[in-house]
């Protein structure tokens, strides 16, 4: 893992969707599981576990895929990047593919996708798209 956590990630979903994976194990952390409970909780993913492994936690991530054994994530982004840093205000809230995709935003709140920081009327560090 590189000195970005997020984005090996989100590049560890993209490739296993793409070779058609049925999971991938990446390691665990808040962060992290926050973002793919998000992932879960909009259907992009079918769900994961936590496990500890020699006092070392990972999560194994089951992707979701069509009946015709399609990758249900059509693209994975990240967009706030360690050396670029991107902060949004409730106004400046993407929208991604008109409602059918997800922006992850981390606010003071927690890590809340675009409709709930909408809602709860905060802004903060946008920090993926998928869709």
């Amino acid at each position: 893992m590189g000195s970005d956590p997020i984005a090996d990630l989100l590049t560890r979903i993209r490739n296993a969707s793409a070779a058609k994976h049925l999971y991938l194990d990446v390691w665990q952390s808040r962060m992290l599981e926050a973002i793919v409970k998000i992932l879960k909780d909009n259907g992009f993913i079918a769900h994961y576990l936590v496990k500890e492994e020699n006092k070392r936690k990972t999560m194994r991530i089951f992707l979701k895929y069509t009946a015709n054994r399609e990758a249900v994530i059509h693209g994975i982004k990240r967009v706030s990047k360690p050396s670029l840093r991107k902060y949004i205000t409730t106004q400046q809230i993407p929208t991604v593919l008109g409602g059918m995709g997800i922006s992850i935003i981390s606010t003071s709140k927690g890590v809340v996708d675009n409709k709930t920081a909408r809602e709860q009327n905060i802004g903060g560090e946008l920090l993926c798209q998928a869709w």
